[in-house]
Parts: structure tokens; C-alpha cells; sequence
């Protein structure tokens, strides 16, 4: 099993980036797609989420209306969209596999760095 992320890196203050993540070893499309973030000295929170189907999404309240969670089961790839990035979005941010039957399966992370 193997849950991949890309597409971190340095982005300046109001600009956007997106992430991928790239799932393998499992039936990615029976599982439910998250990302989640770690900024300096604070606790892993979830950022946003997507049903198996992607029938359904949801959002932390602090990037509502900026970020955006998407998937292509076909490619066997969730993203996640960030517009309007701001510093206080500067974390490595993970992507998380959860099935409904079992399975719980998390990547290294990728690190996005907002700053001028």
C-alpha cells in the first residue's frame, strides 16, 4: 500500500498550489480521501475530506470557500485545490486512505511554505 503526495513547495502570500495524491495497493475507490495538516508546534487537523464517490466533501472552517477537494478514481488520485494561500497555511500537509470495511493508510507528507 502506498499513499504518495506531491505538489508542495514555496508559494508567495495570495497565490494558489495544489496537491495531489496518489494511491496504490488498495481499491482506492472504495475509500474515503482526506488531507490533513501539521503547521510548526501544533497538533495534525483535518483540512478537508471526499465520500468514495465524491458525492459528498467537507471543510475545515478556516479554508471554506478557498480550498477545494477533488478526485479521479480513475487515476487513482485525490487533490486538493488552495486559493488565496496565506501564512497561517504553512504546514506539511497529509493525505489519508480510510475504508469502510477497515484499511488506514497515510502519507509522508508534503510541505507547503506561504511566505514572501
Amino acid at each position: 500500500v502506498q499513499v504518495v503526495e506531491s505538489g508542495g513547495g514555496l508559494v508567495q502570500p495570495g497565490r494558489s498550489l495544489r496537491l495531489s495524491c496518489a494511491g496504490s495497493g488498495f481499491t482506492f475507490s472504495r475509500y474515503v480521501m482526506s488531507w490533513y495538516r501539521q503547521a510548526p508546534g501544533k497538533e495534525r487537523e483535518l483540512v478537508a475530506g471526499i465520500t468514495s464517490t465524491g458525492g459528498s466533501t467537507n471543510y475545515a472552517d478556516s479554508v471554506k470557500g478557498r480550498f477545494t477537494i477533488s478526485r479521479d478514481n480513475a487515476k487513482n488520485t485525490v487533490y486538493l485545490q488552495m486559493n488565496s494561500l496565506n501564512p497561517e497555511n504553512t504546514a506539511v500537509y497529509y493525505c489519508n486512505a480510510k475504508g469502510y470495511l477497515g484499511g488506514d493508510y497515510w502519507g509522508k507528507g508534503t510541505l507547503v511554505t506561504v511566505s514572501s
